[in-house]
């Protein structure tokens, strides 16, 4: 069990606050949104979610930064954002501001979702954050206890089978894997250089685990969940340099995405 603000809170506390200051990709609210955009950027009917969010309870889950829940509160929903950084969470209230809607923001770790007990959201929205932390199934449990039965938790992860890998593996004749695959085994590598500007800012690099797939599937199952979409997200890119960034995701997809229904007690 993980002690509130330990080792591992403060490491990715601290670098979100550094990538806030760096004025990261990941941390630049959406501020050019309208309805349609905001819905072709969510990607609902993509995903087989509901399309009419009026009134819906979301949470935007370790999302941060004014990108998901500016898309969210523009199309009429409920929206809560729970994230480590403080400075994310001023993005959001500023994109809010700036489309004059309203969002809640809560401070806090994914592994500990306590204050947003019996908040029974209809969809938990949880982009790429799940490896910064070692063990998915304390986050997969936190989860259920916020989310109401029937309700959806779209989950964008890292593929499993390529955590670590970067286009920087390329050895000439392909990506190479050294590293075991075990749950939370632990990673670290460079920032793209289209996240930020690195010759401005020093930054530590992302600390990830590895969660296999078997556990995260297991886990989810084992909650209550009910798999209703998978998808590898990869390029596209025939043509490309060897060893390019765009090369590598066509040939290694680096993430996952699914959808769960929440539906305990079918086992």
């Amino acid at each position: 069990m993980f002690t509130v603000q330990d080792e591992i809170y403060r490491y990715n506390e601290e670098r979100w606050e550094a990538l806030v200051e760096a004025d990261a990709l990941f941390t630049r609210p959406m501020l050019d949104l309208d309805e349609e955009r905001a819905r072709a950027y969510l990607g609902l009917e993509r995903l087989g979610l509901p399309g009419d969010l009026t009134g819906r309870k979301v949470l935007c889950l370790a999302g941060g930064g004014g990108q998901q829940s500016a898309a969210f509160a523009l199309l009429g929903a409920d929206v809560t954002v729970f994230d480590i950084s403080s400075g994310q969470l001023e993005r959001d209230r500023s994109a809010a501001e700036h489309y004059g809607t309203t969002v809640r923001t809560v401070q806090g770790d994914m592994r500990d979702l306590s204050a947003l007990e019996g908040s029974s959201f209809e969809l938990v929205w949880h982009p790429y954050s799940l490896t910064f932390v070692p063990d998915c199934r304390i986050v997969f449990r936190e989860v259920a206890k916020v989310v109401g039965t029937g309700g959806h938790y779209y989950l964008m992860c890292a593929n499993p089978f390529f955590s670590g890998l970067t286009h920087h593996s390329w050895n000439g004749t392909g990506y190479l894997l050294t590293q075991p695959y075990t749950d939370e085994t632990a990673t670290s590598y460079p920032d793209q250089d289209w996240v930020y500007e690195p010759s401005a800012h020093r930054i530590q690099e992302p600390r990830e685990y590895r969660q296999t797939l078997s556990r995260m599937t297991n886990s989810l199952i084992q909650e209550g969940f009910v798999l209703t979409f998978l998808s590898e997200v990869r390029g596209d890119y025939p043509g490309a340099e060897p060893g390019s960034w765009a090369h590598f995701t066509g040939v290694a997809p680096p993430w996952l995405e699914s959808v769960w229904r929440y539906r305990p007690g079918t086992l």
